[in-house]
């Protein structure tokens, strides 16, 4: 089965009501996609209280895709606010046990940086975080190139079929060594399909933060560009039981629009979404 959805439900205005308040963003959204990925995680482990929250504004089949939090996967700059590596894992383990609790628990995803490249301290350090995260759905998202050369391809797949790892499956631009091909390739029962878009001059551009995300993620696939990824979609489902596709490619707020046609192109017609709002006047 294929599930269809976003980065983050609070930035596409799409799928809003026009009546409703800033704090039903995510009722909304439910009602149109099943699965969200939740970024909100890998900023800070989050409160029980946020969890909960985000439980009871969801049907019950609703799943989450919980982003790692930055400091697990190198991402962090600063001040760690957690005394010890080990710490740090328990505090976001124990973060997802009310998601866990409701069957709402989809996948969590460990997003390596640009330069967590292939080498032998890197693929056990992946092992580190399995260890710690042990009994958990993981998927593993690389943004080295040097993953996937010739030499390393197939043994970095066989690596996370070993280890019972999610392949987390990429459609980004090709912009050198701190990007990653399309390998559509199955390696657990669970597949993460994630699309940045293709915007190769904003994927490469430097500067702040923010001005970053501005562009880094600013493209509008083309009905044609999503037709040919239906084959490869359909190429994951037969390698695994789920494929947990999300769009985010929102800096210009195109994710929305361009998910609800792959929806389209595939046939989908997803039941148990959250009940959306009537306007009759």
């Amino acid at each position: 089965m294929i599930y269809i959805g976003l980065t983050g439900w609070g930035d596409h205005p799409d799928v809003y009501d026009e009546h409703s308040s800033k704090q039903d963003k995510l009722k909304d959204y439910a009602g149109h996609f099943p699965i969200v990925e939740l970024d909100a995680s890998f900023y800070a482990v989050q409160p029980e209280r946020n969890m909960k929250k985000w439980i009871a504004e969801t049907p019950a089949s609703f799943k989450f895709i919980v982003k790692a939090y930055q400091g697990m996967t190198g991402h962090l700059r600063g001040e760690n606010p957690f005394e010890s590596r080990e710490e740090m894992f328990h505090a976001f383990r124990l973060s997802l046990i009310p998601l866990i609790e409701a069957d709402k628990l989809g996948v969590v995803l460990l997003q390596f940086p640009p330069w967590f490249d292939c080498q032998k301290h890197n693929v056990d350090y992946i092992r580190y975080c399995k260890k710690q995260l042990e009994g958990l759905p993981l998927a593993i998202e690389f943004r080295n190139q040097t993953w996937y050369t010739d030499e390393f391809r197939a043994r970095t797949l066989q690596f996370l079929k070993d280890e019972e790892l999610i392949h987390s499956v990429c459609d980004e631009p090709q912009a050198g060594e701190g990007s990653i091909p399309l390998i559509a390739e199955s390696t657990h029962r669970t597949t993460v399909f994630r699309l940045h878009g293709r915007n190769t001059a904003g994927w490469t551009k430097k500067g702040n933060e923010n001005s970053w995300r501005e562009v880094r993620y600013l493209y509008d696939y083309t009905q044609r560009e999503l037709e040919d990824l239906v084959s490869v979609l359909h190429k994951l489902e037969r390698q695994s039981d789920k494929v947990y596709v999300l769009f985010n490619n929102n800096s210009g707020g195109h994710a929305a629009s361009n998910a609800k046609l792959m929806i389209d192109l595939l046939g989908l017609d997803y039941g148990g979404l959250a009940p959306r709002q009537l306007d009759l006047f």
